[in-house]
């Protein structure tokens, strides 16, 4: 059996592959671009891959493959329709990452809430120093306990950050397509209305892309903390920005329409704002996450041979 894993270097290269030795000849490349994907692909059984998009364009190409793993929850980057007809399993990882994005989730919330990268800049620069005052109130902040949390998607992460939320002393309230015993279940407009702090959680769907748009972010509060670690196109990304700019919201972003995005991306024109966390799509990835999404491939993949569907989306 030949394994192949695409895109090594997203995973960072602090991972021993050494496991999947006894399942395969593997072949690790540190990343491969689309235009070599086919033919990376063409000989291989089984594939490992994080981001790689894969379709019918170079799926076709590939006429031993007899499984994906992807190293992720998410698979909406592999073209799993193509996989049906063509007898191609297809496994995620589910939970691995859980207390890493909402870690992430709850430093960004209380990042922006206490405004801290406006604090820690006025001492970087040096005007702490040269105030002659022994502190510095502006700009004002205010508590987070007793603030209103609402949580759109109520997988495992939207509940781990609920529990996060709650310990702090936060109301919370939900969005989700179904509704969730033990918590209060709003729509989506009354959670963009009454929401001091908002996350993102949900996967991307045709129901969900554009999910929080231009409208919804005008329903919200002034000043709202704005979270999204769940995909790109789950908002309005020019939306998005403008709110940032014109101060109507604070920004907390780890994922992208486009990874990395361009200098024509609108969140290129933030940058410089002082309202906004922008990180890498590295939510998911604390090195404890990434060795147990590992270990779950490789389990995932000894099922398979098996002849057993565990982690099986297709």
């Amino acid at each position: 059996m030949k394994i192949t894993v695409l895109d090594a270097d997203t995973l960072g290269n602090d991972l021993d592959f050494s496991g999947l030795n006894e399942l395969g000849k593997i072949t690790i490349y540190p990343m491969t671009p689309p235009d070599i994907v086919a033919d990376r692909i063409a000989d291989s059984d089984v594939l490992i891959i994080n981001k790689i998009k894969l379709n019918e364009d170079n799926l076709k190409y590939a006429k031993n493959l007899k499984l994906i793993c992807v190293f992720a929850t998410g698979y909406d980057n592999i073209d799993t329709e193509y996989c049906k007809k063509n007898g191609i399993a297809v496994c995620n990882v589910v939970g691995y990452s859980t207390n890493s994005v909402a870690q992430l989730t709850v430093s960004m919330a209380l990042s922006l809430y206490t405004r801290l990268n406006e604090y820690t800049e006025y001492v970087n620069t040096g005007k702490y120093s040269a105030s002659g005052r022994q502190n510095q109130l502006e700009p004002v902040y205010h508590e987070i306990s007793g603030k209103t949390w609402g949580i759109v998607g109520m997988g495992n992460i939207g509940r781990k950050v609920s529990e996060m939320a709650t310990a702090l002393g936060c109301n919370v309230i939900v969005y989700s397509r179904t509704r969730k015993d033990g918590y209060e279940n709003v729509d989506i407009d009354t959670l963009c209305k009454n929401s001091d702090i908002i996350s993102v959680h949900t996967p991307l769907t045709p129901e969900t892309e554009n999910l929080i748009n231009k409208e919804r972010i005008s329903m919200m509060k002034d000043g709202v903390v704005y979270i999204n670690v769940a995909r790109g196109k789950v908002n309005d990304e020019i939306a998005i920005a403008d709110a940032v700019i014109s101060g109507k919201i604070y920004a907390g972003l780890d994922v992208y329409s486009t990874e990395p995005f361009s200098a024509q991306h609108p969140y290129a024109k933030i940058l410089s704002c002082k309202n906004v966390c922008l990180t890498p799509h590295m939510a998911w990835a604390a090195y404890e996450a990434r060795v147990r999404c590992l270990d779950e491939i490789i389990e995932n993949i000894k099922s398979f041979k098996n002849g057993e569907n565990k982690n099986r989306v297709v």
